[in-house]
């Protein structure tokens, strides 16, 4: 490992703090080894504090950094519909190992420690009820698919519930004349909010009058965000995933998983366009050669192998 360190750019592990200290294999010890290292630490609560030994999943931290509590209905609390927690702290570290190796190209070539809480991962997915919290006091209660404003939200049309987002000012303003009920438009947001109860009465009552494609292509070409609510099967099947290629097949004919389709990523490089070209590996498929591109022979590897140390 030390070897293999000594010559990397960077280390990404997911144990739990203090465990690779106790290896001989933290941060501290392979800094020396490698000062360029970029070291990537993933836990549950982060690497300090009285929680930093504790172990969670997705579930873990959805529950207790408060995500539950403010997502359901009532006293219910439910958990997403993705391990939206998961994905964002992957993406997180990602995206602090790409600042790190700019960070080291402009500074000389010093690398350094980075520490993703999962817990803190989660308070930035909501920092905007936390700021709330903070200036008012009050907890966010779980409200379903209920807003602030009336204009946002999810409502029933005449055959299934769709989501409209006139947020600002002026979409609620199009939202009204488009609707025919210029004498609901408010000039400030305030009148929004005090008058929440009688907009919600009101739009559901229109709503419910056509069906909900009727509604999406309407509201849209009035420049009012709306959309039906659909189930995942449509959405892959939807010319607009394919137009932006983000659904790719593996293709590797050895490959046990050959032509499974996956997500490839959620942007777009112009000059190296994102794509899948190899399958997912088995355990310990590049030991070999990795191994011997750092000096090992085949005798020491296959001594390795007996001992348990490698694939």
């Amino acid at each position: 490992m030390k070897r293999l360190i000594a010559t990397a750019d960077v280390f990404v592990e997911n144990y739990r703090p203090g465990a690779f200290d106790d290896l001989g294999l933290g941060y501290e010890e392979m800094s020396k080894l490698n000062p360029q290292l970029i070291y990537c630490s993933i836990s549950a609560f982060g690497s300090t504090g009285p929680r930093r030994e504790v172990t969670a999943y997705d579930n873990i931290i959805q529950g207790f950094s408060g995500m539950m509590a403010m997502t359901g209905y009532g006293d219910k609390p439910l958990k997403s519909g993705a391990p939206v927690v998961d994905y964002a702290t992957g993406t997180t570290a990602a995206f602090a190992i790409s600042t790190a190796l700019f960070q080291r190209e402009r500074e000389g070539g010093k690398g350094q420690f980075i520490d993703v809480s999962m817990l803190e991962v989660a308070m930035i997915l909501y920092s905007s009820h936390i700021t709330s919290y903070m200036w008012n006091g009050k907890h966010p209660e779980a409200k379903g698919n209920t807003y602030p404003f009336a204009t946002i939200g999810c409502y029933e049309a005449s055959d299934v519930p769709m989501m409209i987002a006139a947020s600002n000012l002026t979409q609620q303003k199009a939202l009204w004349t488009a609707l025919g009920r210029e004498d609901m438009i408010k000039m400030n947001n305030n009148q929004r909010l005090d008058s929440h109860a009688e907009e919600a009465a009101v739009l559901a009552s229109i709503i419910k009058t056509q069906t909900a494609d009727y509604w999406e292509e309407f509201l849209n070409k009035k420049r009012v965000p709306a959309a039906r609510i659909r189930r995942m099967e449509e959405v892959m099947a939807d010319p607009q995933v394919a137009a932006r290629q983000a659904i790719q097949a593996l293709s590797d004919p050895n490959s046990q998983v050959n032509g499974l389709k996956v997500p490839v990523s959620a942007f777009k490089l112009s000059s190296s366009p994102a794509e899948v070209n190899k399958a997912p590996q088995p355990v310990g498929a590049q030991s070999e050669e990795l191994l011997k591109e750092l000096g090992y022979s085949e005798q020491e590897i296959a001594n390795m192998r007996k001992q348990g140390a490698t694939n």
